[in-house]
């Protein structure tokens, strides 16, 4: 950051004329980013074994927000919704954000993008978050152009209704969405056919690290489009497989530079899979490298 636009913020901070977004708070910290949430599929079968454990563990590490990947057919992890807010409460974490599936394959009645989706976001709403996000893809739903146009489109009627509920609608990427269909990148197709105004991303930067993007000119032609980054790092090896963060090739000065132009609010580490050591091990590392990180 450049010192002239932090002494502007620092200047409007002091005299409450802004509310300074979540990465700007970070950034005036001066002692490494703080704020620091962790996406929770990262640790999932830790949380099915025991949720209140690994929940108390993760605060304990020093996160002070998490992303749901758990919620099924009305429950968080497994418990009521009222206990689940409860056990944040008391262990003092908020969900800010949560991952929602397309209901594809999935049998009605099922709660997803496509089936009870109004009481999915009024679940959303009630404990607390702020974004619900569009997961992932199954094989059978990202076979063709036209598969990704529906997507869009029903991120728009998803978004929509999100929206009722105080919740901002997004999409987290992996490498796919970027590889082209005769000649077209499907992320454009929803870049283009949706309202910016509406539709909005959690950029994934290991996986556009590894589908090659220009995550500059991405973020650069669409600025304030990307609320929510996934901080998950790719290892130095010919498999690319993924790794703690700061222990890997992403440049994550470069990528939290991109905040303010990103229109970035949240971000969350994510590691799919752990190889070298327990995921609660993982993102203790992770957190103490960011922690420590002065963009």
């Amino acid at each position: 950051m450049q010192r002239r636009t932090f002494l502007e913020i620092g200047s409007a901070t002091a005299l409450g004329a802004i509310v300074v977004p979540n990465w700007a708070e970070s950034l005036l910290k001066g002692k490494g980013l703080k704020n620091i949430g962790v996406q929770l599929y990262t640790v999932r079968d830790d949380m099915q074994k025991d949720p209140v454990a690994t929940l108390k563990k993760i605060a304990e590490i020093g996160y002070s927000h998490v992303e749901c990947a758990g919620y099924r057919n009305g429950t968080f992890y497994g418990k009521e919704k009222t206990e689940f807010k409860k056990i944040l409460s008391d262990l003092g974490l908020k969900m800010h954000s949560g991952h929602a599936m397309t209901g594809f394959g999935m049998p009605a009645g099922t709660y997803s993008m496509t089936y009870e989706w109004e009481k999915y976001c009024a679940d959303a709403a009630f404990i607390g978050q702020k974004y619900i996000v569009s997961a992932y893809f199954m094989d059978g739903e990202r076979k063709t152009l036209d598969d990704y146009r529906k997507h869009a489109k029903l991120f728009t009627e998803c978004a929509l209704i999100a929206k009722k509920h105080g919740l901002t609608f997004c999409h987290h990427n992996h490498d796919f969405e970027f590889v082209p269909i005769d000649g077209v990148v499907p992320y454009d197709i929803f870049i283009k056919e949706t309202d910016a105004s509406l539709v909005k991303f959690e950029l994934d930067f290991y996986w556009t690290k590894k589908a090659n993007v220009d995550t500059v000119k991405l973020i650069t032609e669409n600025p304030e489009r990307f609320p929510l980054f996934h901080i998950k790092d790719m290892e130095r090896s010919a498999e690319q497989s993924f790794t703690e963060v700061g222990n890997g090739v992403i440049d994550w000065k470069n990528v939290f530079g991109l905040s303010k132009k990103a229109g970035m609010d949240l971000f969350y580490v994510e590691q799919d899979s752990c190889k070298n050591m327990k995921p609660l091990e993982s993102i203790e590392v992770s957190y103490k490298y960011l922690s420590n990180l002065k963009v």
